[in-house]
């Protein structure tokens, strides 16, 4: 149940902080007073929309905010702890609206407005004062029957194989699509594999190739300058090393009598020794030296046809390896399309077959429901007035099934005896409507065991009797879970267990919305208001004490 609701900076709220009880709390004021800004702030904290619209003149931010005791439910702790919530007994919703946008919070930790309307819808059954002309609108009679405990799971199942159809349907046609691409470009894959296959491309070629052909394009040109390091060792004419060694020689005589010579010495000792082995590293590297025209000549050949290709495909020799590797791929593909088509022509004939047993499943938990849906719904529409009520949950089967299965759900209903049921939207009048939605409410509330349901004047086309029976409706349902009402009818506010009155206030240049719970002695003439207007008589004072006693004796 809420136990508390906080409002501040809200339209014509400038701060409001109110609790409620369990049972049947009843909202009442003249129009305008602003009940329909604390159904908008409720609203909110629930996820809805935010309008920037609503922050109250003059303030940052627009702030929503109820504490609600909450049931020990499985989905509900699983929800909040996939959030990284702590499940409690009592949780505070909150959202805050400025105009840069908006922020829930759920027990003060940040949380998405997805996942607070899904806590709310949990938690709380919210019913405007325009959404029993939903009922009207066929399409949503589909949802009134999937959203019972008994339907769901076999909704559910159906939906999930529903989307595995699709995808394979999805898979089948795209391999027929391109079946017919690659059937069309399929000899030209076949040669352009050829082509590549024979080029016999190594992604490492490249980079050796380059250096081959530089050594043997540089031959003769290596040769002849190594033959002239090499020429200055022992068989040259002068004798260069010769000389060296007698260079060597002297600067050692001269260091061993003029020390200053002797870092020369070294210095010129180590030089000797790297000109010695340069001379032989040549005379070995002569020996290697690769005179082949022919093998530089096929090289360039190579490099040519390389570069071709790269060219021609717009890629890289890596680049034409993956690119071999697709189009084998294609390739086999499209000679093998027969036997690949088959096996998923196979598996979605399969995945259909289970689909039709799903939808099977699917539309007799809709049967079944729906009869006990119908047998519920009038038992209660017989204590609004409606005794000779018969109503029909009607499936029809779709030409084309849909996510929501392969029939379709409609309502029908009689409200007089001796006709036959016909289509809800084309028959009910205004008051039926109201007390078939609040019939509907009631019994999805025992369903599903909502903890708090809230009416924005569901008594819309009723009066007198009939909104004392609605009243009464409501007093019951709330045994089983809390009601916050708004309503003008006497008959049913007189049915509170707590009555509070909404005004505006004018404050120095501002207008205000208030709210505050009533006395005993209040509740009585706020009933008796509903009744007469603002000049109370004695007559309609007492006209509200009998409304009120025969609630309380019920």
């Amino acid at each position: 149940m809420i136990e508390s609701l906080y409002i501040k900076d809200y339209a014509l709220i400038d701060e409001l902080d109110v609790s409620f009880s369990s049972g049947l709390s009843i909202l009442t004021g003249q129009t305008g007073a602003g009940k329909s800004i604390i159904i908008g702030a409720l609203n909110l904290v629930l996820g809805e929309r935010a309008e920037t619209e609503s922050i109250r003149t003059g303030a940052a931010k627009a702030i929503a905010e109820i504490s609600i005791r909450i049931p020990d439910d499985p989905q509900l702790r699983a929800m909040l702890e996939d959030a990284g919530i702590e499940p409690s007994t009592t949780l505070l919703l909150r959202r805050e609206v400025r105009e840069s946008g908006s922020r829930a919070f759920i027990n003060d930790t940040p949380v998405t407005v997805s996942v607070l309307k899904q806590v709310g819808d949990l938690l709380v059954d919210l019913h405007g004062q325009h959404d029993h002309q939903l009922f009207l609108r066929e399409e949503e009679h589909r949802k009134v029957i999937d959203a019972l405990p008994t339907v769901k799971p076999a909704l559910e199942q159906w939906q999930a194989q529903y989307v595995t159809v699709q995808t394979v349907k999805s898979e089948l046609n795209r391999l027929r699509k391109r079946e017919a691409e690659l059937t069309q470009k399929l000899e030209l894959s076949q040669y352009q594999l050829k082509e590549l296959e024979a080029a016999r491309i190594d992604a490492d070629e490249i980079g050796s190739m380059i250096q081959e052909m530089r050594l043997l394009d540089s031959a003769e040109e290596l040769d002849m300058k190594a033959g002239l390091v090499a020429s200055i060792g022992a068989e040259a004419e002068p004798n260069v090393m010769e000389m060296l060694a007698r260079m060597e020689k002297a600067l050692l005589d001269l260091s061993e009598i003029e020390p200053g010579f002797a870092p020369f010495h070294q210095e010129f000792s180590a030089a000797k020794i790297s000109i010695d082995e340069a001379v032989r590293y040549s005379e070995r590297y002569r020996s290697t030296i690769e005179h082949n025209p022919a093998r530089l000549e096929y090289l360039r050949g190579r490099q040519s046809e390389l570069r071709r290709l790269e060219k021609k495909y717009g890629k890289t020799p890596e680049e034409l390896l993956v690119w071999m590797e697709e189009l084998r791929r294609e390739i086999h593909l499209a000679e093998n399309f027969d036997v690949e088509i088959s096996k998923l022509a196979g598996r979605l004939e399969a995945e259909s077959a289970r689909l039709g047993l799903a939808g099977k499943e699917l539309t007799q938990a809709r049967a079944d429901s729906g009869r006990q849906l119908s047998a519920a719904l009038v038992e209660v529409l017989a204590t609004l007035g409606l005794p000779y009520a018969v109503f029909e949950v009607r499936q029809e089967t779709l030409a084309q099934p849909t996510e929501f299965g392969a029939s379709d759900v409609r309502f029908f209903i009689s409200t007089n005896r001796g006709e036959a049921p016909k289509p809800l939207a084309k028959t009910a009048s205004g008051g039926e409507i109201s007390r078939i939605m609040l019939a509907l409410k009631s019994v999805i509330a025992r369903e599903q065991r909502l903890p708090v349901m809230i009416f924005d004047e569901i008594d819309t086309g009723i009066s007198g009797a009939i909104a004392e029976k609605v009243g009464q409706t409501m007093r019951a349902l709330s045994r089983t879970c809390q009601i916050l009402a708004i309503t003008h009818q006497p008959q049913i506010a007189s049915q509170a267990h707590t009555h509070y009155v909404v005004a505006k206030d004018e404050r120095g240049d501002r207008t205000l919305t208030t709210i505050r719970p009533l006395s005993a002695e209040e509740h009585i003439r706020e009933v008796a208001v509903l009744m007469s207007g603002e000049s109370v008589t004695d007559a309609a004072l007492t006209s509200a004490r009998q409304l009120i006693a025969r609630a309380v004796n019920a």
